[in-house]
């Protein structure tokens, strides 16, 4: 079952790259549906989104579509809840059913295609950002993911960015709620599932071909329809078995 995992982590790599994500849920649903160990899971993940969240932070910063003032409200409060997530240590089988939720996010984020690129934008409350970020970091360093399966849905919802320029701040956003994370979780000490540098080579390799697409490749929909299929499987197999 293990060369499913590496078959498919390109690709989930390259799917969330290409919208400005690190593709850590991809991930962890991946190695939850071929039987990787929780304790290698959440390291694992963390250390892939640094990798691919970095590479999609470059292209979409390089492309001129990241704004600052779109970015600190949430970084204020998600650096410190992230790394008091990352810190703590939670039972194998809650963390997988928290895991499997948080999945079913993923899954619509996936599928949701906003059309709101003509929507006037908004001014961020600041009070929502700084909230939005203590909650998201949280469970980024908790369950092992950087975020951007939520924060992003909710900057479009809001109408605070078009889709290109959350990209970019979910892209950073994830690279720096990654990295809170592995330093909380370095506190107590972690383990890599065994192949990861074979794992981090196939991530690298898929988020510079998402990032340099943008998306527009994907919209052929069926690597789109492979993926939200692998992530219900896993969010279904998590919180039930």
């Amino acid at each position: 079952m293990e060369i499913a995992l590496f078959i498919l982590l390109p690709f989930v790599a390259f799917l969330y790259a290409s919208v400005g994500h690190g593709g850590a849920s991809g991930y962890l649903a991946l190695m939850a549906l071929v039987g990787v160990s929780s304790m290698y899971m959440k390291p694992t993940a963390l250390i892939l989104n640094l990798f691919v969240a970095g590479i999609a932070f470059l292209q979409f910063r390089r492309m001129g579509y990241f704004k600052w003032r779109l970015f600190y409200p949430f970084i204020i409060t998600s650096i410190p809840a992230a790394l008091f997530g990352g810190y703590l240590s939670i039972d194998g089988d809650i963390y997988k059913r928290i895991l499997g939720v948080l999945l079913i996010f993923a899954v619509f984020r996936m599928l949701w295609k906003p059309n709101i690129e003509n929507q006037e934008k908004s001014k961020i409350p600041i009070l929502y950002g700084l909230l939005a970020g203590v909650l998201i970091g949280f469970f980024s360093g908790l369950i092992g993911i950087g975020g951007g399966i939520i924060l992003s849905p909710l900057i479009l919802v809001f109408g605070w960015a078009k889709v290109k320029e959350t990209a970019a701040v979910s892209a950073l956003f994830i690279w720096v709620n990654s990295f809170a994370g592995l330093v909380g979780l370095s506190v107590s000490g972690f383990e890599l599932e065994p192949n990861y540098l074979l794992l981090i080579a196939l991530a690298v390799l898929g988020g510079f071909g998402g990032a340099y697409f943008g998306g527009s490749i994907l919209n052929s929909k069926k690597l789109v329809y492979l993926l939200t299929g692998v992530l219900a499987l896993a969010s279904i197999k998590l919180i039930l078995l």
